[in-house]
């Protein structure tokens, strides 16, 4: 027993998948495993959700009003998961609301306290706003009804509370909703970029590390972010379109017993239109995005500082595959060809999204896991072995099966949260 307690307090975090090669440091591991790389990779999805939903609510991008308005149920949904991979990341857990309770500007970990709040506020107002109507009518139908059920019963106090005393549904008190609105997506829009430009300002200003240590590391971040969650809307809003189109040929669906229900063609028409739309944007992020990072390379190229040398045998021996291959070729030159040229369909530029997220997710991989590969000598490297059958709490938590669950916690959210908020609501529904 002596002796298992013993081991136990000299295993380090991160010696169960570091691998270490030629001169490296004693104390040197891969500290950041999977979990940091899932954790800008969710944030990123939380702002570019929000970022395609105000391309409509800001700017009167009419053809994105429905996907719009289903990228910001979905933004919801991701926003809790954005600290998730961090709490299991840390060693102790309920340490991490000590970011929220008390945060202060001397640290950009304790920022974040102050610009998840922000954006969870402007984020939940907005949708308060967008959704008020909704609200009322709704809790007006369950007080009418004179045999309630506990279940009714339950949706009434939730609707009642959601309502917060605001019952005016007239013209006005609606249009005033909607410039409220607009003004709450226009400031959000800042905000968003800031939340996921301060995880590329965290890994920037390491100074320690000379892959990170660039001034463009938040501008990449920011652009690659818009991207994913753009794809992501994407992908999501055709599989779900698809699910309401299986349920209006069965007639099972909530609208089958509505005389204005959508038929199969109304949806086929409106996912079409919003996709290729949403599509366009898409395209040009990606241009942005890519344009940065590959001037970031050959700016490290050409200035050629003294930590040159090991950063390129990283990027382009090591690590080439990861970073050309995977990351640039499939994930970015591919969906890129796939949907620039004529003939674009609904379902190629599906495909295409999801190599973008592949694509954004091997750059955050190659960011979080590539900068930990070589020893601070300069003179040895260390491999990262992604533990994928856990047999303790740490393996699992840094490990596939944790990567998976943070990964699967925003659809589950979004299914408990679509009962509230739906995200295919009606426009005359809501404003």
């Amino acid at each position: 027993m002596v002796e298992q307690i013993v081991q136990h307090a000299m295993e380090v975090h991160g010696e169960a998948w570091t691998i270490k090669e030629l001169f490296v440091l004693p104390n040197e591991y891969i500290y950041w495993s999977i979990q940091i790389v899932m954790y800008p990779f969710m944030t990123g999805l939380v702002a570019g959700a929000f970022v395609l939903s105000s391309l409509y609510h800001v700017f009167g991008v009419e053809k994105l009003k429905e996907i719009a308005r289903f990228s910001l149920v979905f933004s919801f949904a991701l926003l809790p998961v954005a600290m998730m991979p961090l709490l299991l990341h840390l060693q102790q857990p309920f340490r991490g609301i000590n970011v929220m309770m008390t945060p202060h500007f001397t640290s950009a970990i304790a920022a974040f306290g102050f610009v998840f709040s922000t954006y969870g506020c402007i984020v939940a107002t907005e949708l308060w706003l967008v959704y008020r109507k909704h609200f009322v009518v709704t809790a007006l139908e369950l007080k009418a009804q004179k045999n309630r059920g506990m279940v009714d019963s339950l949706r009434l106090m939730i609707f009642t509370g959601l309502t917060l005393g605001a019952w005016d549904i007239s013209h006005e008190a609606i249009e005033k909703d909607h410039k409220a609105c607009k003004i709450m997506a226009a400031i959000g829009i800042p905000v968003a970029c800031f939340l996921h430009g301060y995880a590329g300002f965290i890994f920037g200003s390491v100074k320690a590390n000379a892959l990170w240590m660039t001034p463009l590391m938040p501008v990449i971040f920011i652009c690659s972010a818009v991207v994913s969650g753009v794809a992501l809307c994407i992908l999501c809003y055709v599989i779900v379109q698809e699910f309401r189109k299986i349920m209006a040929k069965r007639k099972i669906s909530r609208w089958a017993k509505d005389a204005d229900a959508p038929t199969v063609e109304e949806l086929e028409g409106a996912k079409h239109m919003e996709v290729m739309m949403a599509s366009n944007y898409l395209l040009y992020f990606m241009i942005a995005a890519l344009t940065l990072e590959i001037l970031d390379l050959i700016f490290r190229g050409y200035t050629q500082v003294k930590s040159w040398d090991i950063l390129r045998e990283v990027i382009m021996e090591r690590d080439f595959f990861k970073i050309f291959i995977l990351q640039y070729a499939i994930g970015n030159v591919l969906p890129f060809l796939m949907m620039a040229l004529p003939g674009r369909t609904v379902r190629r530029t599906t495909i295409a999204t999801v190599l973008v997220l592949f694509g954004v997710f091997m750059m955050r991989y190659n960011v979080v896991i590539g900068g930990q590969a070589f020893s601070l000598s300069f003179a040895g490297f260390m491999d990262y072995h992604l533990p994928i059958i856990p047999h303790n709490l740490e393996t699992y938590k840094e490990g596939l099966f944790g990567a998976l669950t943070v990964a699967a916690t925003p659809f589950v959210l979004f299914y408990f949260i679509n009962k509230f908020l739906p995200a295919f609501l009606k426009e005359e529904s809501t404003h």
